[in-house]
């Protein structure tokens, strides 16, 4: 069964060198684990889904641009992830302020070709149906 996913939960990018982290603010007012629960649409970038440390996405304009510098060598750069739709797929039988909860098994696609997924959920002890 997938796990609720809530606030502090770490992610992992494709592209991504390093793990990142989800920032879920309390608006919906519901907690899980004493931490405010995650829906489909936490996926703003810098707001929710922090950077994942370097990115190695030769899409990304950076990497691109600092792998043509150094003559075809790739030159990894800072990720500033770009997250402009949802989470899919989403737990439809559990809803938070009208929208779908995340559960561990979601992902999220950046512009730059990287697929993200929870790696850890934030919490252990939530299940969702």
């Amino acid at each position: 069964m997938p796990q609720h996913v809530c606030n502090g939960a770490a992610l992992k990018c494709s592209f991504g060198l390093a793990p990142g982290q989800l920032t879920v603010l309390p608006v919906n007012r519901m907690m899980t684990s004493g931490q405010p629960a995650a829906t489909i649409m936490d996926y703003q970038p810098l707001v929710n889904v922090s950077p994942f440390g370097a990115c190695f996405s030769i899409a990304n304009p950076m990497v691109a641009a600092a792998t043509t510098a150094a003559l075809g060598i790739l030159t990894p750069q800072p990720c500033i992830p770009v997250t402009v739709s949802p989470w899919v797929a989403g737990a439809p039988t559990v809803l938070l302020g009208k929208q779908p909860s995340l559960d561990n098994t979601c992902t999220l696609n950046c512009m730059w070709g990287g697929v993200i997924n929870v790696a850890m959920p934030g919490q252990f002890t939530e299940l969702i149906l």
